[in-house]
């Protein structure tokens, strides 16, 4: 049973802007200790400072997830500040938008280490630090171009794509352990109003713009909130993201031939501004923090689809549930079996004791 949130710590990816920064807000407005990381240090400091200015507690650690060791550091650091983890949220992203032989290898490298690996790097240095904290909840925001890709996003969705498999295998490895302490879920957000728009490298000849349905990134924020204290194995967020869904599962051959309508993609996807050759992919903009985007279309903050499926359990996550707990159960009877076979390691000293006696 995870915490309420008035007792967690938690550590956010991505928290100078966008839907990071929302929800490192919503968390700290609602009791939590929140350790927030991103390149961008001016805005995480600005953060910090908003969070503090409200009676909350927050800390700020400058962090590129794309370096395993800056990740490791993050981790400790929190610890370090606070004494646990209770959940753990990957968020950072950067996004590039152009046609497949237009993006070099390069950027699509640059992707890749931020959106996939930051990720997995977050991963291993959560595990850990759940784990001596005696559990908890790793989240992981994905999209859901993890669902369904789009043309112009190759290396974002691609990305996205690796991440759901990702964490699927992660949910799975920890069910086969009988691990019933730590959860594992994944948030699949559609359009969002958020600065990664802004942010994003456009090889379009425009800026992009997110393709409406556009939701706001406080609907992502309050999904991630109801993870950390109700985990689900899966959340979309915005009614759209059906659309993605049905459209993949039932007819993904007419969705393709929807997409390759040049017309629609360029008026959903392309500002009518020229872009402005500004862009986050290889480092930090220089840019105090905000949730919001640009986009001036009507922005959802309301999703059915999402209040749903963020609070009513799926029925296969009651028959996982159930094979996690046989399997811990399993796992504990073969550990018994083995002290009564050998009733004198249960007598010796663990390592660390042993060895600290040797030093004596």
């Amino acid at each position: 049973m995870a915490k309420p949130l008035s007792e967690q710590v938690v550590v956010i990816t991505g928290a100078s802007t966008g839907i990071g920064r929302a929800a490192a807000a919503a968390f700290a407005a609602r009791g939590a200790k929140v350790v927030a990381a991103a390149r961008n240090q001016g805005a995480l400091e600005s953060l910090v400072d908003d969070v503090r200015s409200a009676g909350g507690e927050a800390l700020a650690v400058p962090t590129d997830v794309a370096d395993p060791a800056a990740v490791r550091a993050l981790a400790d650091a929190a610890e370090a500040a606070y004494g646990r983890i209770d959940t753990w949220v990957n968020n950072a992203g950067i996004a590039i938008w152009g046609r497949i032989e237009d993006v070099t290898d390069e950027e699509f490298d640059r992707v890749m280490r931020v959106n996939y690996l930051g990720q997995v790097h977050g991963v291993h240095a959560a595990l850990p630090a759940l784990r001596r904290a005696g559990g908890g909840g790793i989240i992981g925001v994905s999209s859901v171009e993890s669902i369904r890709t789009v043309p112009l996003q190759a290396p974002y969705a691609a990305t996205k794509f690796a991440l759901r498999a990702f964490y699927d295998a992660l949910r799975i490895e920890l069910t086969q352990d009988g691990d019933t302490t730590i959860s594992v879920t994944t948030i699949l957000p559609a359009a969002i109003d958020t600065p990664l728009y802004d942010h994003g490298r456009s090889k379009m000849g425009a800026l992009p713009k997110p393709p409406p349905p556009v939701y706001a990134p406080e609907l992502v924020a309050d999904a991630i909130l109801s993870a950390a204290e109700r985990p689900r194995r899966e959340v979309p967020v915005g009614d759209s993201a059906l659309g993605f869904y049905l459209g993949q599962r039932v007819a993904p051959a007419l969705a393709d031939a929807f997409m390759g309508v040049r017309a629609l993609a360029k008026k959903s996807q392309q500002h009518d501004r020229a872009d402005n050759g500004v862009d986050n992919l290889d480092g930090a903009l220089g840019e105090p923090g905000r949730v919001r985007g640009s986009y001036t279309g009507p922005v959802f903050r309301h999703s059915l689809l999402t209040t749903l499926l963020a609070r009513v359990p799926r029925p296969g996550e009651f028959l996982t549930s159930a094979v996690r707990s046989a399997n811990a159960r399993s796992a504990n009877a073969r550990s018994a079996n083995a002290r009564r076979a050998n009733p004198a390691e249960d007598r010796a000293d663990p390592p660390a004791v042993a060895a600290g006696r040797a030093a004596q």
